[in-house]
């Protein structure tokens, strides 16, 4: 926009950062967003030279190039920097170099975590200015990006007392001194920990590495593993990386854990035995961010806990003492939204498992706004209060629908009559929907867990009467993947174990069926579910049979006239047995001619359409799919394909209707391509 804008007149831009990655990222999104006038900046020559030269257009740009740069390189007023994380680009004699070499440039600052906050004319505000009481230009919060749902909101949970470091270490070697307020970056943070003595021993002590190694891997396969998510292990320096590398492999197979860190000069042999040259960084961080790929678990302590994305990163084990920005900005990496439909997944939220103790005092961990500080990140008790709230409330509104309130006791025709006819409404039906898959997904985050004990029976049966209103109306039959992952294991328990009977009994579709239907004890809301269902298991494993399909179609349409209530019960099964019948008589007449599927289709719509040779042009049309095999894949071939069809149609009508025909090959058509996508 600034670049296009007339009263800007033709302006140099430049997007200025602080990091190696972050340049590269830019450059990436620039060319994905097809802005063409763009250039990286490779040297400080080459800066200079840019600038003297009057460059107009985007320039990508490291703060790093701007040291020892001359005074006053270009004075024009329409010189704009925006500056990415400005708490620290400009905060430095870079800052200073900046400023002199471009003295009439705009300097816009962006950051999720300025400096001095509260006090205007302080730390970030000097440079960049603002509008508000605060001091900010423009503000977006975490609460906003939260509830626009471009970041997820943040969970905590701290790990058992004997692993925390002690409360009064970590006050005296970290909270209480001057040097760790207003941290800008983890460099600052590592010179801090350098001098945390006992921390350090306390954290890397064999004994304990060993118990959180194995606490972490428990952690992840019971928690993390089954919701199909990642993690990330942050020790405290690169040697406690190296410790909890050789620990976890204990635990978990030692493909599932990488590390990756920067190689020191007085490295040993165990430091440099998780060395990664930089073309297999490249490759762990690629794979890491890949759902189906190893690593699981990536051990780090400085490297990718800024400017990383992994949008499937779920946890992150925190051993290492953080605060403000640093530990804002490490415990973002969780906060990223991740959806995969295909493997129903939605990532609910991030989670932070703090094994030093940090969040028992997050007042001074994260000295922002109040507000903010509820924003960014809760206590994972604030999902168990939530999950007991829904139960309560889903006890007292649909697991009284069913007698069977006793775990042992399988549910009867007559709770499933009644959960039928209940759910018969269609807002009823999306309601309990929503209700359940919050209630479904605070489960698979919290489990396992002790809390969840007394509300399992209840959360079984509520499952339970789930898979039976899903079934019951669903426009599928679901067979697989009707529950996340830690439902699906408790469902199948209570099925074996408690003897709960099936969702949905299907009929066998055949000559018998009707005789089968009107005998069958059960109510009818019942028996016009389990006809449905079996129509579509019916239809479904008949390999994209054309006229099965329409005969699905039509049974779905019926069943929908049952559930807005247009006729009763006894009406509706009629119907249905009717159309039963009616589709039954054309499977034994297409034996009798012996047509394939799409030879009947064929004629049967021929036949519907009064055309006078539907025998003829059906076995033409036939003998037109086998030379074309490929009509599916190949758009040549559909196109043939077609012609033939309508040729074939013309051929054998004495009249020789084209409106006729073409209206037939649209239909025809449009149904085989929807067959093909079933």
């Amino acid at each position: 926009m600034l670049y296009k804008a007339p009263k800007a007149e033709k302006p140099t831009i430049l997007l200025l950062m602080d990091r190696n990655e972050l340049e590269q990222q830019m450059e990436r999104n620039l060319a994905m967003l097809g802005i063409e006038a763009v250039e990286r900046v490779r040297s400080k020559d080459d800066l200079e030279k840019k600038l003297r030269q009057d460059y107009r257009g985007l320039l990508i740009c490291m703060v790093q190039k701007f040291g020892d740069a001359p005074v006053a390189i270009n004075t024009r007023k329409n010189i704009y920097v925006l500056i990415d994380e400005a708490h620290r680009t400009t905060g430095g004699d870079l800052g200073t170099y900046l400023m002199a070499a471009l003295p009439n440039a705009t300097l816009i600052g962006f950051t999720g975590t300025p400096i001095d906050r509260t006090a205007h004319g302080k730390g970030t505000f000097v440079t960049f200015g603002g509008f508000d009481d605060k001091g900010y230009l423009d503000r977006y919060s975490i609460k906003e990006s939260i509830e626009d749902q471009t970041t997820l909101p943040l969970y905590y949970a701290l790990a058992p007392n004997e692993l925390l470091v002690p409360a009064e270490t970590l006050e005296k070697e970290f909270f209480a001194l001057a040097e760790t307020e207003g941290i800008t970056d983890i460099e600052e943070l590592n010179k801090v920990l350098q001098k945390a003595v006992v921390t350090k021993n306390f954290l890397k002590a064999h004994q304990r590495v060993d118990t959180v190694a194995k606490y972490v891997a428990d952690h992840f396969l019971s928690n993390v593993e089954p919701l199909g998510y990642k993690a990330f292990l942050v020790g405290v320096d690169r040697e406690a990386c190296a410790l909890y590398k050789r620990a976890i492999d204990k635990y978990l197979p030692p493909e599932y854990s990488r590390v990756v860190y920067t190689p020191g000069e007085n490295d040993d042999l165990n430091m440099k035995a998780y060395y990664l040259s930089l073309d297999d960084e490249k490759q762990v961080r690629k794979d890491f961010a890949s759902i189906d790929k190893l690593p699981k678990i990536l051990i780090v302590t400085e490297k990718l806990l800024t400017g990383y994305d992994a949008p499937c990163l779920y946890a992150m084990y925190l051993d290492k003492p953080m605060r403000d920005h640093p530990l804002l900005q490490a415990i973002a990496r969780v906060n990223r939204p991740y959806e995969d439909e295909a493997r129903q997944l939605k990532k609910p939220h991030g989670l932070v498992v703090d094994f030093v103790g940090i969040f028992d005092k997050i007042e001074k961990a994260l000295a922002f706004d109040s507000d903010e500080i509820d924003a960014i990140v809760k206590d994972v008790d604030v999902l168990k209060g939530l999950f007991a709230q829904k139960m309560q409330e889903a006890g007292e509104q649909y697991l009284t629908l069913v007698s069977t309130s006793a775990p042992d006791r399988p549910f009867t025709d007559k709770d499933t009559d009644n959960l039928i006819e209940h759910f018969r409404d269609k807002s009823r039906r999306e309601e309990f929907f929503k209700e359940y898959a919050q209630i479904e997904l605070l489960y698979e985050v919290i489990s396992p867990d002790a809390f969840l004990s007394p509300h399992l029976d209840a959360y079984a049966l509520l499952s339970k009467i789930y898979q039976i209103v899903r079934n019951a109306f669903g426009k599928r039959v679901y067979v697989d993947k009707e529950f996340l992952r830690k439902t699906e294991n408790l469902v199948k328990e209570n099925v074996t174990v408690r003897g709960l009977t099936p969702a949905t009994d299907f009929f066998e579709i055949n000559e018998h069926t009707i005789e089968q239907i009107k005998n069958d004890a059960k109510p009818d809301n019942v028996k016009i579910v389990n006809l449905v269902k079996s129509i579509q298991k019916w239809v479904d494993e008949s390999n994209n049979d054309l006229v099965l399909l329409s005969f699905r179609e039509k049974a779905e349409a019926i069943r929908e006239r049952y559930e807005d209530t247009q006729a009763n019960t006894q009406e509706i099964l009629e119907q249905l047995e009717q159309l039963l019948q009616t589709v039954l008589k054309q499977k034994e007449d297409q034996a009798a001619k012996q047509f394939d599927n799409v030879s009947y289709f064929v004629y049967l719509l021929l036949t519907q359409k009064y055309y006078p040779n539907p025998d003829a042009a059906a076995q033409e049309i036939r003998d037109a799919f086998i030379a074309k095999p490929n009509w599916q894949t190949s758009e040549r071939d559909m196109r043939d394909l077609r012609k033939k069809v309508y040729f074939a149609l013309l051929k054998h009508q004495p009249k020789k209707d084209v409106p006729a025909a073409t209206q037939i090959v649209e239909e025809f058509f449009d149904t085989l391509v929807r067959a093909s996508r079933q």
